[in-house]
């Protein structure tokens, strides 16, 4: 999307203000290690220079297709030219414009039913479903008998399909969010995927799905707390067509369900509710399904934009004549929240999310240009929107990338690290799924800082994040977040608690700029051995997701 001058001028008159001086080293251990490296020792002022400009007030909570987004792309793309790194954005631009479909609810929607006896009902907005809206229609009406699918999990792998002998087509199906406490994490994370599960429905001929919690989920994920933000913006990506990309979109999300309204549906079901979800919260939550005596009538009216936005793309050649057509991904979203909120600070600056993982970002990238010996394989720089919206943008670029889809060897992603605390220790998410996981551990070992197990797996991080756009096109992906050693834990809890995806994410904070330099030298490391390793990397032998999406 062409900025306009005000925006361009905007952007270049604060990037006059914070020229880094690179003078503040990671620390004295530290420092001594960097040294021993090309030439990089990272900054704490260049990474609180940029994030001070990218959380401002005048960037407007950089919401994806606004104008304050625009502006930070700008700075991202100035910050690119001064460093002399290669326009990779398409056309000779650092932008690759991503065509993007807003979308939100513009009514409360409809769902009525009847039961086997003829009886008639309805359910109530905001106390028994709030209604999906659609990126591709703005009317919906679907009619049809129920079925219940249990999770709607299929897992060849574990001998499990929730669909074995119930007939769906034609149908509305109703699931379970989430997945069974016993999967593993990550693994739990990609069949809880509301998206995954959607197209599962849909490959067996479902016309639509409707989403109930879990005693768990809903403990986790009150119902109550979506209804004040139902007409809250979605967004998705337009194809070369111009149509919104959906994925199951033969089986759209009709509506979630509270607790109350699943247990006006199972009015009559053959297996009570409450068994159904006593069953659910068991290891391997082993629900059978069935048909539900209820036929259903969903009507939904859906408010539709179309909006331009982009991601920001540079590329550092690599210096090897073979290996230089392969590409190290550096990742991380540029966008936020926007202006919403209660308060009279309306202004979601994302401190935090994710000023700090794009200043870092910007430094890695430092590390890139100034270093004595460069890399042997090329580095993307790959600074996306609409992450908040969905992982839109990372989306847009796996699916329609601008370097050779082939040569994307590896992604290193750089999202919301908590710089609150001298944190001692990272997770890795996927680094143990692939060859990526000796080369942290390298990193991390050089660094002085340990590797720590997921501690939040119920909150299925590993697919929350725009590295999981690429592991889903086959590119073993990392990404790091800060551990909770040294009072990590209470720092983050205490974060997710009172400044995540609220206005006061902003640099009245603590903010712990030389961890966050140390945490730009952590992946710095791994991007460094990635791209100069003599094999690129490999899914292991018999991963789950090597196994699922390895030989795209």
């Amino acid at each position: 999307m062409p900025f306009s001058r005000r925006a361009a001028l905007a952007g270049v008159a604060l990037l006059l203000t914070v020229q880094p001086v690179f003078a503040a080293p990671v620390s004295r251990a530290t420092a001594a290690k960097a040294a021993a490296k090309p030439g990089f020792t990272p900054s704490a002022d260049a990474i609180r220079a940029h994030m001070t400009f990218l959380a401002d007030d005048l960037l407007e909570g950089r919401e994806a297709g606004t104008r304050g987004y625009d502006i930070a792309a700008n700075y991202v793309a100035s910050q690119y030219a001064l460093m002399h790194v290669k326009p990779a954005g398409g056309n000779g631009s650092y932008l690759q414009p991503v065509p993007l479909t807003a979308y939100r609810n513009a009514s409360q929607g409809g769902v009525s039913f009847t039961g086997a006896d003829g009886k008639s009902g309805a359910l109530v907005f905001a106390e028994d479903y709030l209604p999906s809206a659609q990126a591709r229609q703005a009317e919906l009406s679907v009619t049809a008998p129920l079925v219940f699918v249990g999770y709607g999990i299929s897992a060849p792998e574990r001998g499990r399909d929730d669909y074995a002998g119930l007939d769906i087509k034609g149908k509305i199906v109703v699931l379970m969010g989430g997945a069974p406490s016993g999967f593993q994490t990550e693994e739990r994370a990609h069949y809880g995927n509301a998206n995954v599960k959607r197209a599962g429905a849909a490959k067996r001929g479902a016309i639509g799905v409707l989403i109930m919690p879990t005693t768990g989920g809903e403990k986790r994920r009150p119902f109550q707390r979506g209804v004040a933000n139902f007409q809250e913006w979605r967004m998705t990506w337009r194809d070369a067509q111009d149509v919104p990309y959906v994925r199951g979109a033969s089986a759209p999300s009709l509506a979630n369900l509270s607790l109350a309204g699943a247990a006006k549906l199972f009015a009559g079901a053959p297996v009570a509710l409450d068994a159904v979800l006593a069953t659910a919260e068991t290891p391997e939550g082993l629900v059978k399904g069935f048909a539900l005596p209820i036929q259903a009538t969903v009507a939904l009216k859906t408010e539709i934009e179309k909006r331009q936005s982009s991601n920001v793309v540079g590329m550092i050649e690599g210096t090897d004549p073979t290996l230089k057509a392969q590409t190290i991904i550096l990742s991380a979203h540029l966008d936020h929240l926007g202006i919403h909120g209660e308060g009279a600070d309306k202004i979601n600056n994302g401190a935090l999310d994710n000023a700090s993982g794009v200043a870092t970002l910007l430094e890695v990238a430092r590390g890139f240009k100034e270093a004595r010996t460069k890399p042997k394989r090329s580095i993307v720089l790959l600074v996306v929107t609409a992450e908040e919206k969905g992982l839109i943008g990372s989306e847009y670029f796996a699916n329609n990338p601008t370097v050779p889809k082939a040569g994307i060897a590896a992604d290193v992603n750089l999202d919301m690290p908590v710089l609150l605390y001298d944190f001692q220790d990272v997770i890795a998410f996927g680094a143990n799924r692939s060859s990526i996981g000796p080369a942290v551990a390298r990193a991390a070992g050089r660094v002085g800082i340990g590797l720590s197990a997921d501690p939040l797996p119920e909150e299925g991080l590993f697919t929350r994040s725009d590295h999981y756009r690429f592991v889903e096109q086959g590119v073993p992906s990392v990404f790091l977040m800060t551990g909770f050693k040294n009072g990590g834990e209470k720092g983050f809890k205490d974060f997710l608690a009172t400044h995540y995806h609220k206005p006061n994410d902003d640099l009245s904070q603590p903010i712990d700029y030389v961890a966050g330099a140390r945490f730009a030298l952590v992946n710095y490391e791994i991007a460094r051995e990635l791209a100069d390793a003599p094999a690129r990397p490999t899914w292991n032998k018999g991963d789950f997701f090597g196994n699922l999406f390895g030989k795209k």
